[in-house]
């Protein structure tokens, strides 16, 4: 059975977001047993992260399918079904851009970790949530499952599937709670484990 989570005020991001989702999620994964590490200077590491955040989250807002509370505070990209995460001319720069913020090795790491990600990710079109986070200034106030309740309602009122990757065991019982079920899990090199969760289509208001 899902929970339901507290409703929070969410509307579309636009490109003058920018700046604060990308602080967003710089602050929201610096602890991330996954995303962390990769960069493994911690006095280096939120500005050598938000390098590659910016990358992803301006390619993301070319969708309108990027949400976030009013002030940012909390963020969710979502890829529509047939979209990419990067255009191709992104793709091709990303990893010269994460050489020259944080190094050969940790460019390598992070390649290495997209590279799994994209071959477990499922051929049937969904909603693909690429990046779900709160600043740290702002956790415990429920925003971000709030967000994601809200992205849900405006996914189901399209009647389509949802998928995401968690890359934190700790968020696995929250994103039952809203509807998704374990689907995968992917072993990283280092020995990480990321599970990968699938929401089937289901009629609106049915979160």
């Amino acid at each position: 059975m899902t929970r339901v989570p507290p409703s929070v005020a969410a509307r579309t991001a636009t490109p003058a977001d920018a700046d604060a989702i990308v602080s967003t999620l710089t602050s929201a994964f610096f602890h991330d047993p996954l995303w962390g590490p990769v960069f493994p200077d911690e006095r280096r590491r939120a500005e050598q992260a938000a390098v590659m955040w910016r990358h992803y989250v301006t390619s993301a807002l070319r969708y309108p399918w990027t949400l976030v509370t009013p002030g940012a505070e909390a963020a969710a990209l979502w890829i529509p079904p047939g979209g990419t995460e990067l255009t191709p001319e992104e793709q091709a720069a990303l990893p010269d851009l994460l050489i020259r913020a944080a190094g050969e090795d940790a460019a390598r790491n992070i390649l290495a970790i997209y590279e799994r990600l994209d071959a477990a990710h499922p051929d049937e079109p969904c909603y693909f949530l690429t990046l779900l986070g709160v600043h740290d200034d702002h956790r415990g106030k429920g925003l971000g499952m709030g967000l994601l309740a809200e992205s849900l309602a405006r996914i189901d009122a399209l009647g389509a599937p949802a998928y995401l990757e968690s890359s934190n065991p700790v968020n696995i019982d929250r994103y039952r709670g809203a509807g998704f079920v374990p689907r995968d899990t992917i072993t990283m090199a280092d020995g990480h484990v990321v599970t990968t969760m699938w929401r089937p289509a289901r009629p609106a208001g049915d979160l």
